[in-house]
């Protein structure tokens, strides 16, 4: 098993993944090696801060723990 890089969660970067959900824009993140473009759909908080990601290809939700995040950029229009 390979050891997992956390990535930082700074207040700017929190606010860039909000505003990315307010927007509906689309967020191409990694997640354990493997990479993700979803359109952002919220942030959520309960017992674990998770960005929920509309997958385009098939209309699926998915929830993506911050702390299983490796990196994450918000994709240009």
């Amino acid at each position: 098993m390979t050891p997992q890089r956390l990535m930082r969660w700074s207040t700017a970067r929190y606010d860039e993944l909000e505003a990315a959900a307010v927007e509906r824009r689309r967020v191409a993140l990694t997640r354990r090696g493997t990479e993700f473009v979803v359109i952002a759909l919220r942030v959520t908080t309960g017992p674990t801060e998770s960005l929920v990601g509309l997958l385009p290809m098939t209309g699926e939700e998915m929830a993506f723990p911050l702390t299983e995040i490796d990196s994450f950029h918000v994709v240009d229009r």
